[in-house]
């Protein structure tokens, strides 16, 4: 279904969610078609077809899409016998990192497949005013493995990045701005069209700890919760300053300590961690932050991490809270308007959807959003060609090879997902 002007007729909303047995894995329910996808060891959301989607561009996408969102909803008639956060009508979105050609989405699936705390539900809508089928699940093809994937450099080779990297360090060492953050992208091709429930599958497997997401095209498996907004409590975990993996375990360790220490990671951290607590302020009437960050460790690299937790002040939704933190320090810079000038000026890549907020919205406004991390974009309806992207953030101290070094690990999990 195409979006319409916000002036346009809303369509008769009506929503049912039951209560059913342990279906398995929530991806095996997925049919291959536009998976739409929020999952974290195990649980989350799955969903399927279309019944209305709204499509954006501009300045104004995150409150433009939440008023389609609050219009859609605000009449809707909800049966719901679970009555846990994302059941009922769910919205899966993903929006773009800056106002550019490429349009925000948000997609109300048909069918959506949950599961938290030990329970499982399965939601269908109808838009036309009656009450949609007794929930069932599909029989769905087995997943086809995409053969031989190739990858090409973007729009610069790693070479050349690493001297725009340079370039961003005397501009900073000359006072320009405090950190900006470059990202690279990597071409995958794929002999047929990809079967975007394998990469799906290898993610979740391979990085359970991170939020395993697809929405209209955009997969990835991100680290980085820009926001979740869940019975009046708000949570956000920043992350920045990262280092290579080894396979090493002892020797990691030993990493993850001088990564704590790290003078250029953590003052790279604290400009993150103050950009989200300065967006997220508006909406708390209490904050609790951390003084000192964690040290994450994933299967390929580990980040320094601060959750942010606050009680929510208003009635804003999950949806304009992710629009009033983005872009964070942790995928733009400091200050905003410079690191964004920045990145058009440096970068010669269009980042569409990477980087910016990925994730789902109920209709009380409760949701979670990421930010689209460690992801690609299907560039075309044969899914036979993504972009992989990967970025890093740039500070007075950054070392060009280093910074490529670690580009270069952001990019194993999706370059992984797609081997076979």
């Amino acid at each position: 279904m195409t979006s319409a002007p916000l002036t346009a007729q809303v369509p008769a909303l009506v929503a049912r969610t039951v209560e059913i047995p342990d279906p398995g894995p929530l991806l095996s329910t997925l049919p291959s078609e536009a998976p739409l996808v929020w999952v974290r060891r195990g649980e989350g959301l799955a969903g399927w077809g279309e019944a209305a989607r709204f499509d954006v561009k501009g300045s104004a996408r995150f409150t433009e899409a939440d008023k389609w969102w609050r219009n859609l909803t605000r009449t809707a008639v909800i049966r719901d016998e679970v009555q846990l956060p994302g059941t009922g009508p769910v919205a899966f979105g993903s929006f773009t990192f800056d106002d550019g050609p490429t349009s925000s989405s948000l997609v109300l699936p048909e069918t959506v497949v949950g599961h938290r705390e030990g329970r499982w539900w399965v939601t269908t809508v109808s838009v036309n005013g009656d009450l949609p089928p007794w929930p069932s699940l599909p029989s769905v093809a087995p997943i086809k493995r995409p053969g031989p994937v190739t990858f090409a450099d973007g729009s610069r080779s790693g070479a050349e990045w690493g001297r725009i990297v340079a370039d961003a360090v005397s501009r900073i060492n000359a006072g320009e701005l405090e950190k900006v953050v470059l990202a690279r992208e990597l071409i995958a091709e794929t002999p047929r069209q990809l079967d975007l429930r394998w990469p799906l599958r290898r993610l979740s497997d391979r990085y359970p700890r991170c939020w395993t997401f697809s929405v209209d095209g955009v997969l990835g498996a991100t680290p980085e919760l820009l926001v979740r907004r869940e019975r009046g409590l708000v949570t956000s975990r920043v992350l920045a300053g990262t280092i290579r993996r080894t396979r090493d375990d002892v020797h990691d360790l030993a990493l993850a300590a001088s990564l704590a220490r790290s003078s250029k990671d953590l003052e790279e951290h604290e400009f993150a961690v103050r950009s989200v607590a300065d967006a997220l302020a508006p909406f708390c009437s209490s904050m609790n932050i951390p003084e000192t960050p964690f040290v994450l460790h994933l299967p390929n690299v580990m980040h320094l991490a601060t959750d942010l937790a606050g009680v929510t002040s208003g009635q804003a939704s999950s949806l304009l809270m992710a629009g009033a933190l983005h872009p964070s320090a942790a995928v733009g810079g400091t200050p905003t308007k410079k690191a964004q000038e920045m990145i058009r000026e440096l970068e010669a890549l269009d980042r569409g959807r990477y980087a910016a907020p990925v994730g789902w919205i109920d209709s009380s406004g409760d949701g979670e959003w990421g930010i689209a991390l460690r992801c690609a974009q299907v560039d075309s309806s044969e899914r036979t060609r993504l972009r992989l992207f990967a970025g890093c953030g740039i500070v007075a101290g950054s070392d060009p090879t280093a910074e490529l070094a670690e580009s270069v690990a952001k990019l194993v999990p999706m370059r992984d997902a797609l081997s076979t």
